[in-house]
């Protein structure tokens, strides 16, 4: 596929509204956007993307209604479970990024079990950010740099070096960053990594994003030209 991005990441956008104008509660919609996460993973996988990220679940929605965050998070707890055995038979590597001390001692035991078990697999890299926020991210590293390193080193540091302090150390900024459901923004997700991120936004909502959407949003990719501030 020609110039296929080496990392896609996507926020997932419009299970509610999805959900209502079927007259559905919105829990439906999440369930019916789990089934586009694995349409999508199945195509990542298929075309040999290294690495596929997801905005599953922002620090500020814990702040939405405790029925919906909890349907949320055991949907979480389902995926992991039932496709435990897809993911190692197509060698895909599972990552979990966040705020994690705020989920639960079953979730983060699912997601440890399943980071431990395909850490060394060698075909697409799903990571999954979860209780995550982009401004908790740049703090949270910038505390830990300066907890590790002396004043004059930190004065010191550059963006290279910091990038290996944020939740995100050693994988690759995404080079496309898909939004659904018609929103024009990007919410507080990877702020420093999305800094040459190539931008997509769709008027899909999430449950209905599949394969065919999905390569459009790559063929967009391709005619892009990326110069990163310079003049080619």
């Amino acid at each position: 596929m020609n110039n296929l991005p080496q990392h896609v990441s996507i926020i997932m956008d419009g299970n509610g509204r999805w959900a209502k104008a079927r007259g559905k509660e919105r829990v439906y919609g999440h369930m019916e956007g789990a089934e586009s996460v694995r349409a999508c993973l199945e195509y990542a996988v298929e075309i040999g993307l290294p690495y596929l990220s997801l905005y599953a679940f922002s620090e500020e929605n814990w702040n939405r209604p405790p029925v919906e965050v909890n349907a949320l998070m055991a949907l979480m707890l389902k995926f992991i479970r039932q496709e435990f055995s897809n993911l190692m038979e197509h060698r895909v590597r599972f990552m979990a990024l966040g705020n994690r001390r705020r989920l639960s001692k079953e979730v983060n035991a699912a997601i440890d079990d399943l980071m431990e078990a395909s850490a060394g697999n060698q075909g697409t890299t799903l990571i999954v950010f979860l209780s995550y926020s982009g401004q908790w991210d740049v703090l949270q590293a910038m505390k830990k740099a300066a907890a590790e390193l002396s004043p004059e080193a930190f004065q010191a540091m550059e963006a290279k070096d910091f990038s290996g302090y944020l939740v995100t150390a050693g994988i690759p900024d995404p080079d496309l960053l898909i939004r659904t459901s018609g929103e024009l923004r990007i919410s507080n997700y990877l702020l420093w990594q999305c800094a040459y991120s190539e931008f997509y936004f769709t008027d899909v909502l999430w449950p209905d994003f599949r394969r065919p959407q999905f390569q459009e949003a790559l063929d967009a990719y391709a005619n892009r030209d990326r110069r990163y501030g310079k003049v080619k």
